[in-house]
């Protein structure tokens, strides 16, 4: 029986799935992030996942790996692909997570994804296969990923810490924050510096910000609305790359968008509702392994994967 390999791998997450002709999930696996830049051990982490699926005793017709920061820097990206190659034969696939994401959200049509999970990005083109692809955004922690998880959690960490100085009226929010973590004020450096992981335990912040957010703290209502601001600057400056002259279509990835408050303030922001993702970013890639594969992956295909993957991922646990 023939097989295809996806795996999305970001940076606070990795998920590999496995599918038959017919759109079934046989295998599923969730393990932690594969960011090169956060772990260098992180094909160590793959091939431990694909040992899990039995991937070397299954006869897998094409594989694609998205994989966090692909086609950023010359040498990592080699590095990846030879993982990738390793692992799954010379025929694997690697490309941009983010990209990967893009194929599953929009399935092939024309658009923009908005991706905010541990970094953002906005990917875009006007749909078909040699169409340009136009990404904007991405620039890393350092100096950019504006309105991701981690800008959020390392945003709350300032205001926090401005509170704590009195440079802000921001206290409630700097205690309940502080509180979240089970540390006492003057414990913040000492466990920031600790993080073997920091750019994934920043963005865990993000998800107790939406809490507050959705709970009415007004301080961290500033921070999600900042947030939605810079995800909508990117999607604009993408579309008008793209195809200027007709409405925008957008979708969205990541887990900043499980804010309902987040989602609706990018909406209003573009003025305009997102197209709803057809499949998760590991899904985007069980789709170009289809499509690579020469399979007829059309609408019923994609909705039996879309099943398949959102029961797998419902009654998956965090790692």
């Amino acid at each position: 029986m023939g097989l295809i390999l996806g795996v999305d791998g970001g940076g606070s997450k990795t998920l590999l799935a496995v599918a038959t002709r017919g759109g079934e999930i046989v295998a599923f696996e969730r393990g932690a992030g594969t960011d090169p830049a956060a772990d260098p051990d992180w094909g160590i982490l793959l091939r431990d996942m694909m040992v899990a699926a039995r991937t070397s005793s299954l006869e897998i017709e094409a594989a694609v790996f998205g994989l966090s920061s692909h086609g950023e820097i010359e040498s990592q990206s080699a590095h990846q692909e030879s993982v990738a190659s390793a692992l799954a034969g010379e025929g694997a696939v690697v490309d941009n997570d983010v990209r990967i994401a893009f194929d599953g959200a929009l399935a092939g049509a024309g658009g923009v994804l908005l991706l905010a999970g541990t970094g953002s990005m906005a990917w875009a083109s006007g749909g078909g296969p040699d169409a340009p692809q136009v990404r904007v955004g991405g620039w890393g922690e350092a100096f950019g990923d504006e309105g991701s998880a981690f800008w959020i959690g390392r945003e709350a960490l300032g205001l926090a810490t401005r509170a704590l100085d009195g440079r802000s009226d921001a206290l409630p929010f700097a205690e309940a924050l502080i509180g979240s973590l089970d540390l006492a004020p003057h414990e913040i450096m000492p466990w920031a510096s600790s993080l073997q992981n920091r750019r994934a335990s920043f963005a865990a912040l993000a998800r107790y910000v939406s809490a507050l957010c959705e709970a009415g703290d007004p301080d961290a209502a500033r921070l999600i609305e900042a947030a939605a601001a810079h995800l909508a600057a990117h999607a604009t400056a993408a579309w008008r790359q793209v195809d200027a002259d007709r409405p925008m279509i957008w979708t969205y990835a990541g887990g900043v968008f499980a804010s309902p408050t987040f989602l609706a303030a990018v909406t209003r922001h573009l003025g305009r509702p997102p197209v709803p993702p057809r499949l998760p970013p590991v899904g985007g890639a069980l789709l170009r392994a289809a499509r690579r594969a020469g399979w007829a992956a059309d609408d019923a295909w994609i909705d039996r994967l879309a099943a398949g993957l959102a029961a797998r991922l419902a009654s998956s646990p965090q790692p």
